[in-house]
């Protein structure tokens, strides 16, 4: 470690990183922690802030035993529930499948959305805007195949789509080319998501800059 770091720091750290699960420090040692007490404020919730935990605990708890005896012989049991560890592996900084797939650059031709809305309503959403791009739709489950013409009308083109549950009130769909061209594949994407901008959740942020932008556009 570098001399800038502190001794107290230096043991703090050491005790964190202890591969052995008996001896290394826990939460409350580390609270406890002569070093991290110097100038520590505890951090306190705004009266207005709600904090539930309950998409967390619900990734975080869920076996995959679990995942798969609710999706056994059954249509209606929702969608397939993804854990922590399947959303690390969907992660673009963990997606090894290039290393395995190389020349078909799978990762570019593969994209997703989140919807607050229920997986039902997502689906039957998706169903109207695909149909009404001119596309036929063929629904298993809560997973769509879309297909038909390309826009030049020149070539076959299809889609699949697949709705996720990331946390009880989060849906995940994740949409990826099955066959077709690229760039008619980034047309569609534009397009159908244009078509479902009531049901794709977007960050705070987002869909403030989004309202400005609309005003302004209404002004002009």
């Amino acid at each position: 470690m570098p001399n800038l770091v502190s001794g107290g720091s230096k043991t703090l750290i050491h005790s964190i990183l202890d591969p052995n699960p008996a001896t290394r420090i826990t939460i409350e040692q580390i609270r406890n922690d002569e070093w991290f007490q110097k100038n520590y404020i505890p951090a306190k919730l705004l009266e207005y802030e709600d904090v539930n935990l309950d998409d967390v605990n619900a990734v975080f708890d869920e076996t995959e035993e679990q995942r798969d005896s609710e999706h056994q012989g059954s249509e209606d049991m929702g969608p397939l529930v993804l854990n922590a560890f399947d959303l690390i592996i969907l992660s673009q900084g963990l997606n090894l499948a290039t290393m395995f797939d190389r020349g078909k650059d799978c990762m570019k031709y593969q994209t997703r959305f989140v919807s607050q809305k229920p997986a039902k309503v997502v689906l039957s959403s998706m169903e109207v805007a695909a149909q009404s791009m001119g596309f036929k739709t063929h629904i298993r489950n809560y997973k769509m195949r879309v297909e038909g013409l390309s826009s030049s009308k020149t070539s076959h083109f299809s889609i699949i789509l697949e709705i996720f549950e990331v946390a009880p009130t989060y849906f995940m769909v994740d949409i990826q080319k099955a066959d077709g061209d690229a760039s008619e594949f980034l047309k569609f994407y534009k397009n159908f998501c244009s078509n479902l901008e009531d049901i794709i959740w977007k960050p705070p942020t987002e869909s403030s800059k989004s309202r400005i932008s609309k005003s302004k556009s209404k002004k002009h």
